[in-house]
């Protein structure tokens, strides 16, 4: 991805995982892998950027700051001021490991709230 396509957070780039403040740019919901994959069929082309964790087994959407704070929707957990998260350098878009599922861009990280916000609840027994 150019440099001009990554969102301001994601720049300059690097090749190591980092570890961001959430509730400053974005906040992120974390849910386990099995759930999280449900969740990508259910939103499909409206899912804005999406990390994974190979091997903790977790997907980890990127909201905007704030706008999931209140939910409480067992098993997803809400990051926000005072939690911190790991990410990919961009260009690491494959397993194994901490890497991009769905890469950002400039225009489009975030995952609409309400959109995540329901089909977490579709997808949950």
């Amino acid at each position: 991805m150019p440099s001009s396509d990554a969102p301001r957070w994601l720049r300059p780039l690097g090749p190591e995982v980092r570890t961001l403040p959430a509730g400053q740019w974005w906040d992120a919901v974390r849910v386990p892998l099995a759930t999280g994959l449900r969740i990508l069929e259910h939103l499909g082309s409206r899912t804005g950027a999406v990390i994974e964790d190979g091997f903790g087994g977790v997907l980890y959407w990127l909201v905007p700051p704030g706008e999931a704070a209140t939910w409480d929707i067992a098993p997803a957990q809400i990051l926000g001021p005072g939690s911190h998260v790991a990410i990919p350098p961009r260009h690491r878009t494959y397993a194994p490991g901490l890497h991009w599922r769905v890469p950002p861009t400039r225009t489009r990280h975030w995952t609409d709230p309400a959109h995540l916000h329901a089909a977490l609840r579709r997808t949950l027994p």
